[in-house]
């Protein structure tokens, strides 16, 4: 954004929300506005997503634990080569996340297996100085993800994707709750589109520059 200086303290900002509310569209606009380093997760890199979305119960070890090894590696590499140097960075992820999902998708004895090993890893790892929460209905999820028409996801269940939206909102309402000192800003993107309309993105980046400006300072 026009105007915004650097300043030496660094911050992390998150953008979270459920699959396809645009998190990554919202990141890539926050960095060049605000001069941010950009840290994008390693999605469809995950070789068996497309399992899993074809067989969840099947697959969801494999896929949770690579995603969560990947992003505790990106979360050490921001962390030494950005935040420790006075770099700010927003990420299209929170890891908090890893939680949401495989709350959803383990079962038995994967699930408390899973946990511990989340605990021991993101113990030392950064963690987000600002929340960004995107929420939409399941009909406008469905509507973009159908609009951006990624193969691994043609055969994503509604149901899962119901279920995954009611996660994250209970989620967040624990996470504000519990973590008082962590702002989390909240956008309805059933009333936003900030990908295809300028007036709307201006909106968003025109509230989220005073917080930043107050974490920064």
């Amino acid at each position: 954004m026009k105007g915004f200086e650097a300043y030496m303290k660094s911050i992390l900002i998150t953008v979270e929300g459920p699959i396809g509310i645009g998190k990554t569209s919202l990141s890539r606009e926050l960095s060049r506005a605000f001069e941010l380093q950009l840290l994008e997760e390693i999605v469809y890199e995950n070789p068996f997503l497309g399992k899993f979305y074809e067989n969840i119960a099947e697959w969801s070890f494999q896929t949770e634990m690579f995603f969560l090894c990947n992003r505790y590696k990106q979360l050490q590499d921001i962390h030494n080569d950005y935040l420790n140097q006075g770099i700010s960075v927003v990420s299209d992820y929170n890891i908090f996340k890893n939680t949401i999902f495989s709350k959803r998708t383990l079962t038995g004895e994967n699930l408390p297996k899973y946990l511990k090993i989340y605990d021991i890893l993101t113990e030392d790892l950064p963690q987000a100085n600002l929340v960004i929460y995107l929420t939409a209905s399941l009909d406008t999820v469905m509507k973009r993800i159908g609009l951006r028409d990624r193969e691994v996801e043609r055969s994503m269940d509604v149901s899962y994707m119901e279920n995954l939206i009611a996660d994250y909102d209970e989620f967040m309402k624990a996470f504000e709750k519990h973590h008082p000192e962590v702002p989390v800003i909240k956008f309805d993107c059933d009333d936003l589109d900030f990908v295809h309309r300028p007036e709307d993105l201006r909106y968003v980046l025109d509230r989220l520059e005073p917080q930043i400006r107050a974490l920064k300072a």
